[in-house]
Order: C-alpha cells, then structure tokens, then sequence
C-alpha cells in the first residue's frame, strides 16, 4: 500500500515529509481540510496531527492556516469519531481471539 505524503520546508529550512491521514469537504463551512501527520509526539507520547485548508483541484494549493473555533470543532468531531470506530473495532477483535 503506497502511502499519501508531501513534503513541506519548516522554518528552519529542513524538509519534513508528512503523511495524509486523511481529506474531507465539509457541508458546514464549505471548505475542504486535509489531516496530516509527521509521526512525531507530544510531551504525552501522543503521535501530534495536524490540520489545514486546501483546494482539492489546485495541484500546487498552498495549506492554509485554520483560524475558527467552529471548523476547529468540526475537525476535532471528526477525529474522536474515527478514534471510537478504532476503538470499536479493536475491541471486536480483542474478543474474537
């Protein structure tokens, strides 16, 4: 399975290549968001993601910052909804063996 990933030039100049976990449009606000991640953690051994809006039909869209508290909720929705279905489903499978 190839992976989704780009590379972006942090503000130190270094390259840091980001895995795409995952895209959506939303209904609500009428933008398209992109989840990313380095693979790097949090002071709590948290694997850190990331959060941005993008154009879809532009190959060379430029991330741009979220700045509302509402597509912010939007996201966060999102991600505990897919942390549950993991969780469900790792539970499922936990019981089977």
């Amino acid at each position: 399975m190839k992976k989704n990933t780009f590379t972006m030039i942090d503000q130190e100049g270094n390259e840091i290549v980001y895995d795409v976990l995952f895209t959506f449009e939303s209904e609500e606000t009428g933008k398209n968001y992109i989840v990313y991640t380095d693979q790097s953690k949090d002071e709590n051994g948290n694997i850190q993601v990331y959060a941005s809006i993008y154009d879809p039909n532009d190959p060379n869209s430029k991330l741009e910052a979220i700045t509302t508290d509402k597509e912010w909720k939007v996201i966060e929705t999102i991600l505990e909804t897919l942390q549950e279905e993991v969780k469900k489903k790792q539970e499922q499978t936990n019981n089977e063996q």
